[in-house]
């Protein structure tokens, strides 16, 4: 059996793309089981059904391997799943390679498949791991010059006084004093120590 997977991140982005794809590549319309949710893990609603429903020797088309989802571990964990314990072939339809059906010179497409995804793996997380380092640089540099990170600490309101006496006396709570305030009991409560230090 064909079966086929679309992801979009949100509910209002469009499938019709992804849906063109299946109908090009003869997935029958009531196989295509759609997410529209973000691809961060594989905890979603229609992949997991789809997942269930998969037996030995049925093939899984997806438009491009990030409609799969975003990180390379995962999809990598998911890829074995598929195609070594529940042994289906997966045709990554944009990218060739990713096409365990195929057969180039006595290599099978599963092998091929493996080690353009540990590549892939690899790339990402070289990726992943410059832009972090891009990021730390660019706030050291930030900071060097004199730019405050995070959100401005908050006023210290003048009728903080009275509410702090009040709930150091027990008669009012935390929570209470610091709605009243219009901030967090978290900010209430740094007053209170900062004044008491």
């Amino acid at each position: 059996m064909k079966y086929g997977y679309v992801r979009v991140s949100t509910k209002d982005q469009n499938v019709e793309r992804q849906m063109t794809a299946m109908r090009g590549a003869n997935v029958p319309m009531e196989n295509v089981f759609i997410d529209k949710i973000s691809g961060k893990d594989f905890n979603r609603p229609a992949y997991l059904r789809m997942v269930r429903r998969l037996d030995s020797g049925d093939e899984l088309f997806i438009k491009s391997i990030d409609r799969l989802g975003r990180n390379y571990t995962e999809i990598i964990e998911q890829w074995n799943l598929l195609t070594k314990e529940k042994n289906l072939d997966i045709v990554v339809l944009d990218f060739p390679l990713l096409n365990t059906k195929n057969h180039v010179n006595g290599i099978t497409g599963k092998f091929i498949a493996d080690l353009v995804l540990q590549v892939l793996s690899y790339v990402a997380q070289v990726e992943r791991e410059n832009i972090h380092q891009r990021q730390m640089e660019g706030i050291r540099e930030a900071k060097k010059s004199g730019k405050k990170f995070g959100r401005p600490p908050a006023k210290m309101n003048r009728d903080f006084e009275e509410l702090a006496y009040l709930w150091r006396n027990g008669l009012i709570s935390m929570r209470g004093a610091s709605n009243q305030l219009g901030v967090s009991h978290k900010t209430f409560a740094k007053w209170a120590r900062d004044k008491v230090d």
